[in-house]
């Protein structure tokens, strides 16, 4: 496990006209389960398809129709809980949350209020200075997707797309133990990493895989802390819920403005009510959406089409035995198996594909210089080009050939760069191009000797102000290179240069 030093979190404090106040987050994450069938239904989830393709007669709510659970969306659920460290409940139960919206077929949502099938856990987030924060799970729960409504393709009239209605969501919901806008940003990036690294969740925010509600309250220095020691809420202000975040940045520029907001409020005197808001990112500001729900605005109750859940411990036993090497395991497995740096490790493990594409490279080689080759060059290049890795067109095996070249002493580095640019761009494989176009590096000492006698005696002068300045020994360095078209091994040159001029 790696070796972080947990802090009490230090808060965001933001000075008001009369007090400095701090800032309390917890967050509703909704993560599209990664599966191919809705959750009471076998319709499609493909995203992307024509509107309304991939609605089944349970998802628009048919009479007589009955909802039967996917028991991989179960799993999924039960592999998220165990990623996190919570607790599996073995028996759970659904419950209809009863509202009207015009892309809600039934007129109610399928979830769970009462008794969730995940229990309490954790997430353990890095805040880059050798930190972490634990940041605490209440509880996890699986509902259904609602539909989209559509209003910008008639100036008349609104269209609805069932697509999403029906398709399995988890519910991750934090304690209020959050408190900033770049500790919010780290929460929702190292659970995304988790969830794709169990494969629950593409974590694809773009598409609305990956959204978050953001509970923001404030209260004065040393509240929180009272609290955390009652559990009382009473201590802690007011709470607006800022819903539908799909970018981590947009998360942390409304949580800033909507404690703003609220500090203004109070300070004139006013009170905070509690609300749903949007936040509009053009504008850069939140604006009120409706008055917040209590669970009974929605008649909450068991749902009588659908049986309590019972799951057996043996089959979670299961699951967590098959469980895939999680991101922290694996930051610590690159540093101590590859030497690498706490920075590097990270980046490497940023993402399951980037880690894996390292891992294969670095296979029986040096992993410090994988690292170098990985992070710099091909990361470095990918960015340029606005691609990921699961776009590269250099493979794992055609980077391994690079570095082999250079450990082998075949190519030198400076050859390795412009062998990078020939795989990245035309192909090929590496030890074919360097020996087809004639790029191995010159080691023939006798050759590398003949060019700086050359250049020796064509420059008396510069040879007894290197004798004076051994700095300028360089200079002759750079002369042998660019006799031998940057073949000669570098190494080679520098011992021969200070024995020729020290000689």
């Amino acid at each position: 496990m790696l070796d972080l030093t947990f802090e009490t979190p230090k808060p965001k404090t933001i000075a008001g006209a009369k007090h400095d106040w701090e800032l309390v987050i917890g967050m509703e994450v909704h993560a599209q389960v990664a599966s191919q069938a809705k959750l009471f239904s076998g319709a499609s989830t493909a995203f992307g398809a024509e509107p309304n393709s991939n609605v089944s007669f349970v998802d628009a709510a048919m009479p007589g129709m009955l909802p039967v659970i996917n028991e991989f969306c179960v799993e999924q659920a039960v592999r998220t809980g165990l990623g996190l460290k919570a607790e599996i409940n073995l028996k759970s139960a659904f419950d209809r949350k009863n509202y009207f919206y015009p892309d809600l077929p039934q007129g109610y949502q399928i979830s769970q209020l009462y008794h969730p099938i995940v229990g309490e856990g954790e997430v353990l987030v890095e805040m880059g200075d050798g930190t972490a924060r634990r940041v605490r799970i209440e509880r996890i729960h699986m509902e259904q997707d609602a539909g989209k409504s559509i209003h910008d393709m008639d100036p008349n009239m609104s269209f609805v797309d069932l697509n999403r209605t029906g398709v399995c969501l988890m519910e991750i919901v934090s304690r209020p133990d959050i408190r900033g806008p770049e500790e919010a940003a780290a929460y929702i990036a190292k659970l995304r990493q988790i969830l794709r690294y169990l494969g629950t969740c593409d974590g694809n925010m773009q598409n609305g895989n990956l959204r978050a509600d953001v509970n923001v309250s404030i209260c004065r220095p040393g509240a929180y802390e009272k609290y955390q020691e009652t559990q009382d809420f009473s201590h802690l202000g007011t709470r607006c819920e800022i819903k539908n975040m799909n970018s981590m940045r947009f998360i942390q520029a409304a949580i800033e403005y909507e404690a703003r907001r609220q500090i203004a409020i109070v300070e004139a005197g006013g009170k905070v009510d509690q609300e749903t808001r949007l936040y509009d990112p053009d504008k850069n500001e939140t604006r009120s959406m409706r008055s917040k729900e209590e669970a009974h605005d929605y008649r909450y109750f068991p749902d009588p089409d659908l049986l309590p859940l019972e799951i057996e411990q043996a089959w979670v036993d299961d699951i967590a035995a098959n469980l895939p090497e999680l991101p922290d395991d694996k930051k610590a497995r690159f540093i101590k198996d590859f030497g690498l740096t706490d920075y590097d490790a990270s980046v490497l493990t940023a993402e399951v594909e980037s880690a894996a594409y390292f891992e294969e490279v670095a296979k029986d080689r040096n992993g410090k210089l994988a690292a170098n080759w990985v992070i710099n060059e091909l990361f470095g290049r990918l960015k340029k080009e606005d691609h990921d890795i699961t776009d590269s067109p250099v493979s794992p095996a055609q980077l391994g050939g690079i570095i082999d070249l250079i450990a082998s002493d075949a190519i030198s580095g400076k050859i390795a760069k412009d062998l990078f640019e020939i795989v990245y761009t035309e192909g090929g494989d590496p030890a074919e191009i360097v020996e087809a176009r004639g790029m191995k590096q010159v080691t023939d000492t006798g050759a590398i000797e003949a060019a700086l006698d050359e250049i020796i005696a064509a420059n008396p002068a510069q040879v007894e102000k290197a004798k004076v300045n051994p700095k300028l020994a360089g200079w002759f360095v750079g002369q042998v290179m660019k006799a031998t078209g940057g073949k000669a091994n570098p190494g080679v040159v520098n011992q021969m240069v200070s024995k020729k001029l020290n000689g």
